[in-house]
């Protein structure tokens, strides 16, 4: 079983069996989502899997109760404490200082 678009059964070509999740296991089943999403991402590198991926994010920040402009202003808060990734650094190692 896996978690699927609202308007997916309205798509679907050939016969098909779909379930409502409980609200107890919807959670479990879009961090699995997030995980497919992203894996499919990495073998495919395009726009169309950055939106699934977006899409499931959204959901799981409903199921917190945060809102998508509070999302959104949340990164911009972090991009500007912590930047972003446009110089493309990459930590080669760490000193680990013993005191």
């Amino acid at each position: 079983m896996k978690l699927v678009r609202d308007l997916t059964p309205q798509h679907m070509q050939h016969e098909a069996h779909f379930e409502q999740l409980s609200e107890a296991d919807f959670p479990r089943y879009l961090r699995l989502k997030l995980q497919e999403e992203v894996q499919e991402y990495l073998t495919e590198y395009s726009a169309d899997k950055l939106a699934d991926i977006l899409e499931v994010v959204y959901a799981l920040s409903e199921l917190q109760g945060i809102q998508r402009d509070a999302l959104e202003s949340l990164r911009e808060v972090k991009a500007r404490e912590e930047g972003q990734f446009k110089t493309r650094l990459a930590l080669t190692r760490k000193e680990h200082h013993h005191g």
